[in-house]
């Protein structure tokens, strides 16, 4: 009766699980295709728009001088203003009417000494105050106009050569707020009136970018919702769009409603998915049910639920709660005649085998490791898996440390060789932790912890080999937290962190900028390596905190040094995080440096961990004009696919392949092939860890556009940068000896 119950129930899962896993499936086809057309139409009508924007803007930035040229190139205005000064006809024209039939906020006529006689501010004659209060945003412009001027730029427009009367217009900050300013001279439309050059009265306009100037956009262009902000944070899912002004600095953000055509069909349509999900799911329920309904008769339907609560289903193996349970038994019986080993085994390159072959692939490969285990201890010794790719052996039967160590050995022998899988070869490693335990008053927790240790130094010495644990490793875990400890605390202080610049060099020596680097000078332990405390900030989540503070000094230097570059690295827990674009437009703002002179630099393991995030990221830093670099091109997957698909601006090939330069001819190929399909792509190309004259020979043969190195200069202080961006060349070509 059981035997008959048993196949009836896998002849209903065998017919019933095929037809329920195609209709689920079909389900999720149909809406992962709905969703991917909407979301791309809402795109490609976001595209659109934007392009859109940026001609509505670069045609507002005219619009100002196209309406000053209505009384600035009159022969009245020059009578009744330079000639003889009307106060109510310059009030009427220059002012009011600019306002009242224009819609400008403010208007100024300043005199041959660029100091205003008039002031116009919403729509009501003003005191002059109102100019000085914001002279430094207009300054700027007027020099500009009298630099035209002095350098003949009104003879053209005098000559009848051109009709459009010379101006200068830009983006700016007045009175805390977005603006455009134009400044014209006032001219003779007749040519009956000389002026003596730079004796010219200049007609100043301001626009504010307000509600009001939006409305008058919304009016004549397709865009809802039209908006000014100086927030880099979009309200109500609106689309943003940065105005720099001519000096490449962050003036606003644009920001409008977008059209979301996609959204609007998917709207349309749920209610016809809505119905087809339902009976979808009405037929899945009934076929569940009936499966569910089979199952009931299965009479040993509990033991099969307590074997499967303690094995693992893939492997048939136990699994963590029968090993904690077996190891805790095995700890209680032992004697010192009988210890108890424990070996903890993680896979190497287990995490690449299900990237690139898939998870099938993956679940094969922990198949078959649990094979070669079983065949290895004879089916003598406990085995467990206890993770994903982690296996747990305990031994009964083990002499001592250099027995499981030879054992180890065996395991990591025979896990070297080639697993068949899906028709190919597969290679992976495995790195042990052992625990050989003979105190009978340890616990299960303390030996697990032990073994842990070990196999993190085991990974930590290069992966693949074996570590026993001896007590000291404790002493080095202990280290890292007292390091994680001392960090944080250094984060809460402003005398230990500190950032260096490496300078970075064209092939001709000139110094275009720098990289930034983060250093930690302990008041009791002196200068620590990055090399120590990058990894922990990473384990222990201060990375994001110490990223933040190289990410501030570095953009401070820059605001003060424009057209430098400067390089920060971007570690995967930043750009996760979904404040992290704000901050780096709000740290752009308050540094004032330009966001054309910021290059983040990131790796290709973040391009692969969060492919959504990372891309709609790095679209708005680069449509604000931050570049993108590639860090350690080379010594991961160096796909081409991701060099197109993200679109960086430059790949920094890592020092392995520089420092065999000249040396070895297949690194010399490698290096070169890297540069030209680099160069093919529009791409730039800075070269690491340049450390002697043959190797920079090479590389501008090669040509390489950027080079860094201890042979040019090693990290140097922010003065010292400072004092290298002003001379503007490596003052020695010697040879450094490269510090951690």
């Amino acid at each position: 009766m059981r035997l008959t119950t048993w196949k009836g129930w896998h002849l209903s899962a065998s017919i019933l699980a095929p037809v329920v896993l195609s209709l689920l499936l079909v389900m999720a086809g149909v809406l992962g295709f709905v969703l991917w057309s909407t979301a791309n139409s809402d795109q490609r009508a976001l595209e659109r728009e934007t392009v859109m924007v940026n001609k509505v803007l670069s045609e507002q930035l005219e619009l100002l001088p196209h309406d000053q040229e209505s009384v600035a190139a009159r022969d009245t205005t020059i009578i009744n203003t330079k000639l003889k000064y009307n106060q109510s006809w310059v009030d009427a024209n220059l002012g009011l009417w600019m306002h009242e039939y224009f819609g400008h906020d403010r208007a100024f006529l300043l005199n041959a000494k660029d100091q205003p006689v008039y002031a116009m501010s919403a729509g009501t004659t003003s005191m002059t105050e109102v100019y000085d209060r914001d002279r430094e945003a207009y300054e700027p412009l007027v020099a500009r106009m009298r630099e035209l001027i002095a350098y003949g730029g009104l003879k053209a427009f005098e000559t009848g050569a051109a009709r459009r009367v010379p101006h200068v217009s830009d983006f700016a900050m007045v009175s805390g707020f977005p603006a455009i300013i134009s400044v014209m001279p006032l001219m003779s439309d007749s040519g009956a009136i000389q002026q003596e050059p730079g004796s010219h009265f200049l007609h100043v306009s301001v626009r504010f970018l307000n509600a009001s100037f939006a409305h008058d956009i919304e009016n004549r262009y397709p865009l809802s919702q039209a908006g000014f902000s100086r927030a880099t944070d979009p309200k109500d899912d609106r689309a943003l769009f940065p105005i720099l002004n001519n000096s490449g600095r962050l003036i606003a953000f644009f920001q409008w409603q977008p059209d979301r055509p996609g959204h609007r069909t998917l709207l349309e349509t749920l209610p016809v998915l809505g119905i087809a999900f339902l009976v979808g799911g009405v037929v899945i329920i009934m076929l569940i049910a009936k499966l569910w309904n089979s199952t009931q008769a299965i009479e040993d339907g509990r033991r099969a639920a307590q074997h499967l609560a303690h094995h693992d289903t893939l492997t048939g193996l136990p699994n963590r709660s029968l090993f904690e349970e077996t190891l805790s038994k095995a700890i209680g019986a032992m004697g010192r005649a009988r210890p108890v080993t424990l070996f903890i085994l993680d896979l190497d390159r287990f995490k690449q085998v299900n990237d690139t072959r898939g998870h099938h692939a993956g679940d094969q490969l922990i198949q078959l490791v649990a094979e070669r285990l079983i065949e290895l201890t004879h089916g003598l010794e406990f085995i467990a898996r206890i993770g994903g790719d982690e296996f747990a052996v305990i031994c009964h039967s083990s002499a001592g440390e250099a027995d499981a160590q030879r054992r180890a050995e065996r395991v990591i022998e025979a896990m070297a060789k080639p697993f068949p899988i899906e028709g190919g070869e597969v290679f992976v490693g495995v790195s042990i932790g052992i625990i050989c335990n003979t105190d009978p008053a340890a616990s299960r927790h303390d030996l697990v912890r032990k073994a842990d240790i070990a196999l993190y130094e085991a990974k930590a010495a290069g992966r693949n080999r074996a570590v026993v644990f001896h007590e000291h490793m404790n002493e080095l875990l202990q280290l890292r937290h007292t390091v994680e400890a001392e960090l944080r605390e250094a984060l809460r202080r402003d005398d230990q962190l500190s950032v260096a610049f490496q300078p970075l060099f064209d092939a001709n020596g000139k110094v275009i900028g720098a990289e930034a680097l983060a250093r930690w000078t302990h008041p009791k332990y002196g200068p620590i390596s990055p090399g120590q405390f990058i990894p922990v900030a990473e384990s222990s989540g201060l990375i994001e905190d110490l990223g933040d503070a190289v990410l501030r000094r570095s953009m401070e230097m820059g605001g003060r040094w424009p057209e430098r570059t400067i390089a920060v690295n971007i570690s995967p827990a930043q750009l996760r995080n979904p404040k992290f674009q704000s901050r780096i437009f709000e740290l752009l703002a308050l540094t004032g440096m330009r966001p054309c002179d910021l290059e983040l630099e990131i790796t290709e393991g973040i391009l692969l961990q969060d492919e959504t995030v990372t891309t709609e990221t790095l679209r708005t830093f680069r449509a604000a004009g931050i570049k993108i670099a590639l860090d350690d091109f080379g010594t991961g997957y160096s796909s081409l696919n991701y060099l197109k698909r993200y679109a960086v601006d430059r790949i920094k090939i890592d020092r392995s392949f520089i420092s065999q330069l000249g040396e070895d001819q297949t690194s010399s190929a490698i290096v070169q092939a890297m540069v030209t399909l680099a160069h093919a792509m529009g791409i730039e190309v800075t070269a690491e860890g340049v450390e002697t004259e043959t190797q920079l020979g090479v590389l501008r043969d090669m040509g390489c556009n950027t080079i860094q190195g201890y042979l040019l200069s090693a990290p140097v202080s922010p003065e010292k940068a400072a004092e290298l961006f002003a001379e503007g060349h490596a003052r020695t070509r010697t040879r450094r000896r490269r510090v951690a």
